[in-house]
């Protein structure tokens, strides 16, 4: 094996790591009894089981926007132009759009049902932030990764402004920078994941992959410093509760709850000290998986090329469990809410039976379940992509 192909061998396999991780946080949505009644991040309610739970899967959605980044960067150093680069970002941005409004509401939701609203999250997030990326290829990737860092470290500076200041374009905020709720001719849509922090994100992957340009030992170094120092940063910004997250941790009624509060960031826009909690630790895992090099075949590496794939099957599969256990539950009275969405997934609680869902010891079991399911299909596809070559197969 060259060293080129273990660079990429091992940012695939942190995206497929991280893959496996995320699919437990979506199984509790799911399938948690606990989903069905309240956020793992509400304090009074939680438990550090529940909340830890959820917290290791923070690491999901930086990885994913940064590592974008650095494979569109790896494809330009293998030859692509940048005005094919931005072509191909801007149209496959598009279609994750497209798919996170239609295939993805419906995997969550079974309806097209114009009462519930549609999720802007991360498909929608890394779409947008693809074409960010589809200008900024054609600057000098130190460039984009200053710009990168400098809206990671500096967009908290904006957690004042709110939508209203806008006045008629106070949608417009809503969608780059604060959470909320948007509405367009009698549709309703929760833009969850703002997109300017996250578009930092992936320009800084971008400039980041020029790592994979120098020797082994100068990449593991950097990397190890890197990793180090954000989480020392995030340590340090956190216990001073000053800038950097607009949530403040405080001390509980347990050294256990402390705990959970000190790590409870701010994800919805991910905060300065969110990013530096989540990347600190992704670059030592890179590190770490250069080192172990996995095979081909190797979960991590198969769940990593295949993201988008795994990303949209595993939503149906989940869905499809929990439809299943439903049915098997309650017999034929699952009819009378079956076709709504999950309380988890802003469906109405009182719809639903108050004991609805399953304690998280399943919730784990059913998670393994779903990952050993996937890896025969990613594999397959996989094979496939490799053997047909077809340039629509970089779309799936």
């Amino acid at each position: 094996m060259t060293e080129s192909r273990l660079r990429v061998t091992a940012v695939d396999a942190l995206r497929g790591l991280v893959m496996i991780v995320m699919a437990l946080d979506h199984t509790r949505d799911f399938l948690s009894d606990e989903a069905m009644n309240f956020s793992p991040e509400t304090l009074v309610r939680t438990t550090p089981a529940l909340f830890f739970t959820r917290w290791a899967t923070h690491i999901c959605a930086p990885v994913f926007l940064f590592t974008a980044g650095m494979a569109a960067r790896l494809r330009m150093e293998r030859g692509v132009a940048p005005r094919q680069m931005s072509w191909y970002l801007a149209t496959r941005a598009l279609w994750l759009i497209l798919i996170e409004v239609t295939v993805m509401r419906l995997a969550m939701n079974y309806t097209f049902d114009l009462r519930y609203p549609v999720f802007l999250i991360i498909l929608w997030a890394l779409g947008w932030s693809m074409i960010a990326l589809a200008a900024l290829v054609h600057l000098p990737p130190r460039a984009v990764g200053a710009l990168g860092l400098a809206v990671i470290v500096l967009h908290n500076t904006l957690d004042a402004v709110t939508p209203a200041q806008f006045g008629p374009l106070a949608w417009l905020w809503t969608i780059v920078h604060q959470p909320g709720l948007l509405s367009f001719g009698g549709i309703t849509a929760v833009a969850g994941y703002p997109v300017l922090p996250w578009m930092g994100v992936m320009a800084a992957g971008f400039s980041a992959a020029e790592i994979y340009t120098w020797t082994a030992e100068r990449r593991l170094r950097v990397l190890r410093l890197a990793g180090t120092a954000g989480i020392i940063g995030f340590v340090v910004l956190r216990f001073i509760n000053g800038y950097g997250d607009p949530s403040p941790w405080s001390q509980q009624g347990s050294p256990a709850m402390s705990i959970v509060s000190f790590l409870n960031t701010t994800k919805y826009p991910p905060s300065l000290v969110f990013l530096l909690m989540t990347l600190g630790p992704a670059a030592l895992l890179l590190a770490w998986l250069e080192r172990r090099s996995p095979g081909e075949h190797h979960p991590f590496v198969v769940f990593g090329r295949e993201p988008f794939a795994y990303y949209v099957v595993h939503f149906w599969l989940l869905h499809a469990v929990a439809s299943v256990a439903t049915f098997l539950r309650y017999g034929p009275g699952a009819w009378t809410f079956f076709w709504h969405p999950l309380p988890s997934m802003g469906g109405a609680r009182e719809m639903f039976p108050p004991d609805l869902g399953y304690s998280l010891g399943w919730v784990y079991v059913a998670w393994i379940a779903l990952v050993t399911a996937l890896y025969p299909f990613c594999l397959w596809l996989s094979r496939v992509k490799a053997r047909r070559g077809h340039w629509w197969l970089s779309y799936l």
